[in-house]
């Protein structure tokens, strides 16, 4: 039998809006390993004044990135009050070789104008090619040549820079920064002045580049700034997990190859037939497609995404579950602040006073 962690960001709904989704979704699946499913306690203690399972409004990294940060020992970030060190292996899953200095993740973003700010565009409304990342790439060269840092070419919406005397800079992921003011999510520490100035350079360089003119001229955002985040020692060694690690990830994708070089590289998208025929080990499920529609705040096509992972994995899981294919399985459900485990065997179904139902994805 297999056992299986499935992880479902932004799974649960916004408190604000909560009954009145959980009113329009139909998930019988779901509902069944909610009800029946035992809650897991969460890994760390929460924030003074927060309740379990809480996690501070002003995190740098989401709570399902510190889950898994944790999980693959990768949270000395999340320790120091920053974002998950992720940089160097991340270089490393893109074939960078490196065991020396300090790395971080750049990412080419679009900033766009609130009010009276600036505000983070989700880095995947960019669909940057990578043709037109390497001009942009080599046109910020020379900026950060002339810095002394390292800078090195990972994929299109990947890049990484070596920067040993940036190395107390307390960064953000993209995900908990995107829809809010950058201001307060900002690189701070010592260095963040130096770092300002190398990136109001490339900002510059990239103003009324051909690659972004073109990108405006057909209606997509232009590139017009860098995201910094992940730093990471390069020789540093993995913390203990607090629990088992998977013999197979699935659905981690981007820069989640961090977490297990085994994700690195192109893969054909993961179907349900693949955990149910592992038979005997330990599998990890990344389900990110409410990721999306929840960062753009479009509850609608939310609704319409949960109704998809239902179909395409929660149903047959459940099934796998029943028939005894599946000995465990752990749903790990989170949002912008908070993080809900609950770990449902076959045993556990056989629990029919409780009826199938949402309400554990209430606040």
């Amino acid at each position: 039998m297999n056992d299986i962690d499935i992880l479902v960001p932004f799974g649960l709904p916004p408190a604000e809006l909560a009954p009145d989704l959980l009113r329009n979704m139909q998930l019988p699946a779901t509902s069944t390993l909610l009800a029946r499913g035992t809650p897991v306690a969460s890994q760390v203690a929460p924030a003074p004044g927060l309740a379990a399972g809480e996690h501070d409004d002003f995190a740098r990294a989401l709570p399902h990135e510190a889950w898994l940060a944790r999980r693959f020992g990768l949270n000395a970030g999340l320790q120091a009050g920053g974002s998950p060190p992720i940089a160097a292996d991340l270089l490393r899953s893109f074939g960078g070789h490196t065991d020396t200095g300090h790395w971080f993740v750049l990412q080419p973003v679009h900033l766009h104008i609130a009010r009276d700010h600036l505000v983070l565009t989700d880095p995947r409304q960019l669909q940057l090619s990578e043709a037109d990342a390497r001009i942009l790439f080599t046109t910020a060269q020379p900026a950060f040549d002339e810095a002394g840092l390292e800078l090195h070419f990972g994929s299109a919406d990947y890049w990484f820079v070596r920067a040993d005397r940036h190395a107390d800079l307390q960064t953000a992921t993209p995900d908990a920064t995107c829809g809010r003011n950058i201001d307060i999510w900002m690189p701070q520490g010592d260095s963040a002045r130096a770092w300002r100035k190398l990136q109001n350079e490339v900002q510059m360089g990239w103003y009324g580049h051909p690659v972004n003119e073109a990108r405006e001229a057909r209606r997509a955002h232009p590139v017009n700034s860098l995201w910094l985040w992940g730093g990471a020692d390069a020789a540093a060694a993995r913390a203990p997990s607090p629990g088992p690690l998977p013999d197979t990830v699935l659905g981690f994708d981007g820069w989640l190859a961090a977490f297990d070089a085994s994700a690195a590289g192109s893969q054909p998208a993961p179907v349900v037939e693949q955990l149910l025929a592992n038979e005997g080990r330990h599998a990890m499920l990344m389900l990110d497609a409410l990721i999306e529609p929840a960062l753009a705040s479009d509850w609608g096509r939310w609704l319409e995404r949960w109704n998809e992972l239902e179909t395409a994995w929660l149903a047959p899981l459940l099934a796998g579950l029943v028939d005894g294919r599946i000995g465990r399985v752990s749903l790990v459900l989170g949002d912008g602040n908070r993080l809900r485990e609950y770990a449902v065997t076959r045993m556990s179904l056989r629990k029919f006073w409780a009826k199938p139902a949402l309400t554990r994805l209430l606040p």
